[in-house]
């Protein structure tokens, strides 16, 4: 199988927008809370972990809260229980998620279509049930809450917004352009044909099994990234982050945006995040309303708000 080089004109357009989004983060804290911004942030990488495994991998899971809701519940206990640093916080959760998604992914990938949905949601299901019955780990309702941020690599104080933001959109653009990377590399290619055609990538030789397990592996590892950050961030972490309706966020964040494109679901994400803050005063409706814009979004721009756009102007992003 042969792999398309991609086009020169859409990769300088690629890194003209990954330069413009470098330049937004540097500027946002002056004029946006930064709390705000490193929420986005955080679902932005949630989205991309999704994204990952279904715009391009081809598979569809409703269990993506297990790796965001348990790394998150990992950093936390860490920071708070064993008052590990941050960065060490951080890198626990995401080897929990990297595990659990490796064993999940084993179960998984054995069924397609709706069964591997199924799977995925039951397994998460398991995951939720394990979280509450074990308070004396995750705190039962009242969830990890109020530990310190602490100081990374010992020297900067998370405690202030401001320092704590640089180290998350630092993060953000590091996993961004490692998604961009991974995406367009011959395993990528791969990940897509297998998508599109997977008995002609078995009559080719390729490994599918494998191929698949290793895109839900990375998917788990980056969504447990994503939770790990959040419970540093908020200093919290709770039932919610493994709650069915987490993994639904995911999904929503990632149609809105536009499946298959890189930066859909930043975009979907920054506009869903948005939307729960600023029409909080809304209380139930806000449900309603992002019901409402999903719809809305599917029946007219059935590739997703960036999807739209790249027909447009004739170019992937």
């Amino acid at each position: 199988m042969t792999v398309p080089a991609e086009n020169s004109g859409t990769k300088r357009l690629h890194v003209m927008i990954m330069i413009a989004i470098a330049l937004a983060l540097l500027a946002a804290p002056f004029f946006v809370y930064p709390v705000f911004i490193m929420k986005c942030l955080c679902f932005a990488l949630f989205a991309l972990a999704f994204n990952l495994l279904l715009g391009y991998g081809g598979l569809l899971s409703f269990g993506h809260a297990a790796y965001f809701g348990m790394a998150s519940y990992v950093s936390a206990y860490g920071a708070a229980s064993w008052k590990l640093p941050p960065e060490l916080a951080i890198l626990s959760g995401v080897a929990v998620a990297t595990l659990l998604g490796a064993a999940f992914g084993a179960l998984a990938i054995r069924r397609q279509g709706i069964y591997f949905a199924m799977i995925t949601l039951a397994l998460a299901q398991m995951v939720y049930f394990f979280s509450l019955q074990t308070p004396e780990f995750t705190g039962g309702e009242d969830g990890i809450q109020g530990f310190s941020r602490g100081f990374l690599l010992g020297i900067i104080d998370l405690a202030s917004d401001r320092n704590l933001y640089w180290v998350v959109a630092a993060i953000f653009m590091a996993s961004l352009l490692g998604v961009y990377r991974i995406v367009h590399s011959p395993f990528g290619e791969v990940c897509k044909a297998i998508r599109d055609n997977e008995p002609r990538a078995i009559s080719l030789g390729y490994s599918v099994n494998r191929y698949k397990l290793t895109i839900f592996v990375l998917s788990a590892a980056l969504a447990g990234l994503a939770g790990a950050v959040k419970a540093i961030v908020f200093q919290l972490a709770t039932l919610t982050d493994v709650h069915w309706s987490m993994s639904g966020e995911a999904v929503l964040m990632t149609l809105v945006g536009g499946v298959g494109t890189i930066f859909g679901p930043i975009v979907g994400s920054f506009v869903i995040v948005a939307m729960q803050n600023y029409l909080a005063g809304l209380g139930g409706w806000v449900t309603v309303v992002q019901g409402a814009i999903f719809v809305v979004c599917v029946l007219t721009f059935r590739d997703g708000i960036i999807g739209a756009l790249a027909k447009l102007i004739r170019k992937p992003l």
